[in-house]
């Protein structure tokens, strides 16, 4: 439903009902963790959840969960990569493991988030079952019907593929401009849904 009603500041004294209700970008949350003197570490997820518990009950440290950090010593910056290198849990995608994949697969070469995530999840692979992998990530692109997945905690690419996949003529730019003006309406959990009535945003 279109609604005229736009996204408060940044407050320590808004509710943590009203702070609900609307999609906060992460340089809002990270204001709002400074106001309440809360961490800006972790997810967006994980931030939005500290500030809603800061605003909730006022004056109460939030929770601590405790994150047992794995050790991992491979120095991925600067070791010597071959394909017979072990992927570990700390394993990066700077200029040194992209320039290995380069070297390997060539100038087309590409680090999408599906290949990050695939390396992250097959701790105990090597860099050569890894470039097996990246090429059939590629392959999948021959499939007309092919659609690469879109992770929940992306609001602004998912809300760009639905409402564009709703109207077939709707240009990019146009479909940010919903966007823009969407994100700043109310919400439900915070987060934004496209409908039917934000193409009026472009009237």
């Amino acid at each position: 439903m279109k609604t005229d009603e736009k996204r408060p500041h940044v407050s320590e004294h808004l509710s943590a009902k009203e702070f609900a209700r609307w999609y906060w970008p992460v340089t809002h949350l990270e204001q709002f963790c400074e106001l309440l003197k809360v961490s800006t570490t972790g997810t967006k997820a994980e931030m939005r959840a500290r500030v809603f518990f800061a605003l909730d009950n006022p004056g109460t440290p939030p929770p601590t969960t405790s994150r047992r950090k794995r050790q991992d010593k491979f120095p991925w910056a600067s070791a010597a990569l071959t394909g017979e290198t072990v992927i570990t849990h700390g394993v990066s995608f700077g200029p040194n493991v992209r320039s290995f994949f380069k070297q390997k697969i060539g100038r087309k070469f590409v680090c999408h988030s599906d290949f990050m995530e695939w390396m992250k999840s097959n701790v105990g692979a090597t860099l050569d079952d890894a470039v097996s992998a990246w090429h059939v990530l590629e392959d999948r692109k021959l499939d007309p019907t092919f659609r690469r997945e879109i992770a929940e905690c992306n609001n602004y690419l998912r809300y760009l593929r639905d409402i564009r996949d709703h109207n077939q003529n709707l240009t990019l730019d146009e479909a940010i401009a919903c966007w823009d003006q969407k994100k700043i309406r109310p919400t439900k959990d915070g987060f934004v849904i496209y409908e039917k009535a934000d193409l009026t945003y472009l009237e």
